[in-house]
Order: C-alpha cells, then sequence, then structure tokens
C-alpha cells in the first residue's frame, strides 16, 4: 500500500514538473521579440536604476514571461551619449527605457520646464506638476514626439557639489569648473552665477573629479552616495534645490503595438506602480523633517550647507534672466500653467 502511494506521489510530481518545463517552454506570442531591451544611463545600485529592476521584475512576474526585460545600465544603448536616448527609442535601438527630462529634453523642448531654475521649491511641487494637468500636458507631448509615456519617476533634486570650497553665495560659484549634463539651458545658468560649465557624460565624469580636472557637478544627494562622491574630492555639498529632475517610463510605439491589450494593461500598471515606489526610494532620507540622509554624508567628512530663504534668493535673482530667456523658448503658456499649480499646492 505504501509502495502505491509513493508511486502516486512520484508519478504526479513528475507530471507537475513536466507541466512547469512545458510551461517555461511555451511558444511566446507572435510579434513577441525573446528580450526587450531597457535603457538606464546610471547603475542599478542608483534609486533610478533601481526602478528598472522593479518595473521589469513585475513585468516579468505579472506576464508569466512572456515579457523579458534586460536591463542595459550606462550608455551602451546611446553611442556613449546619454542625451541620445530619446531618438534611439523613437528610432528602436531600445525597446523600454526610465529616461531623464534633462537628457531628453534637447529632442523635447518642453522637458526643460523641469530644469527651470528654482522653479520647484519642494517635493509638493514636483507633484503638483507631474501629477496634475502639466504632466498630462507633458505626457502628450512626448507620445506626440515619438515614445508612449506610462509614468512618472524621480531622479531628484539636483544639489551642487565641489572640492573647492562651501558655496552659500553666487559669488562662491565664480570660476568653478561644473560638470553638467548636454543641456543649453544648464549652460547658461552655470554662465550667469560665474561658473565654468563643462559637458561630459557621468563616466568621464567621476575620473575627472578623482584628478582635479573638474571641480564639481551638481546631482541628486542619492547618486553623490551611491556613487561614492566624497571618495573623489567632492568635500563640499550646498542644498540649493535649485532644479528636479522626473523621469520618464516609455516604451517605444511599435513594441507596444506587438503586445495584446491584456499585456498593455500589466506593463503600464507595473510602470505605475514602480515609479510610485521609486519615487519613495528617491526621496528617503531626505523627505523626513530632519534630513538623515544628510547627517551621513556629513559624518563621511563632507561639509553640508543649507542655505538660509535669503541665501536662496540670491541664486534666484542672478539665474532670472535665464528663467525669462527660457520661459519664452518653453512656452510661456506652460511655463505659466506649472507657476500656477505650484501656487496651488
Amino acid at each position: 500500500m505504501l509502495k502505491r502511494s509513493f508511486l502516486k506521489t512520484t508519478l504526479a510530481a513528475a507530471a507537475l514538473a513536466a507541466a512547469g518545463v512545458a510551461h517555461a517552454q511555451a511558444p511566446l506570442p507572435p510579434g513577441y521579440k525573446a528580450e526587450y531591451k531597457m535603457s538606464l544611463v546610471v547603475p542599478p545600485s542608483f534609486p533610478w536604476g533601481k526602478g528598472g529592476e522593479i518595473w521589469a521584475n513585475l513585468v516579468k512576474e505579472r506576464t508569466q514571461g512572456r515579457i523579458n526585460i534586460k536591463l542595459y545600465p550606462g550608455v551602451s544603448l546611446v553611442q556613449g551619449d546619454q542625451t541620445r536616448e530619446f531618438t534611439a527609442i523613437r528610432q528602436g535601438v531600445i525597446d523600454m527605457a526610465i529616461g531623464s527630462t534633462i537628457n531628453w529634453s534637447p529632442q523635447i523642448k518642453e522637458l526643460n520646464l523641469f530644469s527651470m531654475p528654482f522653479l520647484m521649491p519642494d517635493y509638493k511641487a514636483i507633484d503638483a506638476l507631474t501629477q496634475g494637468e502639466v504632466g498630462k500636458q507633458i505626457f502628450a507631448i512626448v507620445d506626440k514626439a515619438g515614445a508612449l509615456p506610462l509614468a512618472w519617476g524621480e531622479n531628484g533634486y539636483r544639489e551642487l557639489t565641489n572640492s573647492k570650497r562651501a558655496v552659500r553665495t553666487p559669488d562662491d560659484l565664480k570660476g568653478l569648473k561644473i560638470r553638467i549634463v548636454g543641456s543649453p539651458l544648464f549652460i547658461d545658468t552655470f554662465t550667469a552665477l560665474g561658473a565654468n560649465p563643462t559637458q561630459m557624460s557621468w563616466a568621464d565624469a567621476q575620473p575627472a573629479f578623482a584628478s582635479g580636472a573638474v571641480d564639481g557637478q551638481e546631482n541628486p544627494m542619492s547618486i553623490f552616495t551611491a556613487a561614492k562622491l566624497h571618495n573623489v574630492g567632492q568635500k563640499h555639498v550646498t542644498m540649493w534645490g535649485y532644479v528636479a529632475d522626473p523621469l520618464i517610463f516609455v516604451v517605444n510605439k511599435e513594441v507596444w503595438a506587438s503586445w495584446t491589450p491584456a499585456d498593455q494593461q500589466i506593463v503600464r500598471q507595473a510602470a505605475i506602480d514602480a515609479g510610485k515606489e521609486q519615487i519613495a526610494i528617491a526621496r528617503k532620507g531626505l523627505d523626513e523633517a530632519d534630513k538623515p540622509l544628510l547627517k551621513e554624508i556629513a559624518a563621511l567628512g563632507v561639509t553640508v550647507t543649507q542655505l538660509t530663504p535669503a541665501e536662496r534668493e540670491a541664486f534666484v535673482k542672478a539665474t532670472r534672466p535665464v528663467y525669462d530667456k527660457w520661459k519664452a523658448q518653453i512656452g510661456a503658456g506652460l511655463v505659466e500653467a506649472a507657476e500656477k499649480a505650484i501656487a496651488a499646492r
């Protein structure tokens, strides 16, 4: 009796295993790729990169492996230039991406909205834009430009760091060589402050900090800690919150059209869920009243300067001509809608 029972159990287990193999080897629906390329211009250790991992894992799990995504951190898919990413998505070189509004602004001028100096004073201001009517307008613009936007993420407020001195006034920035991304608006902003803006990829930037060829940079604090920038001479941090960098989860339109409506909905919802989780990761340690992340950074031997309202206003005043110039280039209507949304937050 025991032998018969054991045999039945063994046969049942074998049948289940065979079924599992059959399921794993089930052919993909027509038009589906075995693997989809997701571009991330940063490593998976950054909150931005973690968002990509979360999205890919949710999609694989919820589609039962029908949509398998491979992450490509860095700039291997964009010929070493992160500002080419949106063009590569539109052309089908990239299937999916979580992209920076800064990196895509050369192709979509309206995305410069988020890089307007000192437009967004706090996290509620970011949310007022991305989660409101302005965010919907931006998504419509991205869609028209050639990629399908699904959800918002966040790289965070870009704070200033350098190897030379504490920066409290615009005069303190004069002559400092600051690494920036390839955006004309960033060049205008740092030029107005008397700095020497230098465009280079993130891969090239870190050796430049270590050698002293470049004095400083601007990036979210989560990137400062993940990249261990205190080890490459970045010993001074100024918390000035001059711009923030929302991220956009997108899919190439032809790839999107190749999926069933059910899978499209799964991918969209996975992006929304991953975006919310990624934003929480990006804000961790800074959204709390005591900002514990700044204490961790100070403990590394870094001088953290937090501007008073009057000190911040001096930077606002110095960059106002840049703001006015770019308001016209981005579109006065869109900028004014953003200003009203922030004022009403």
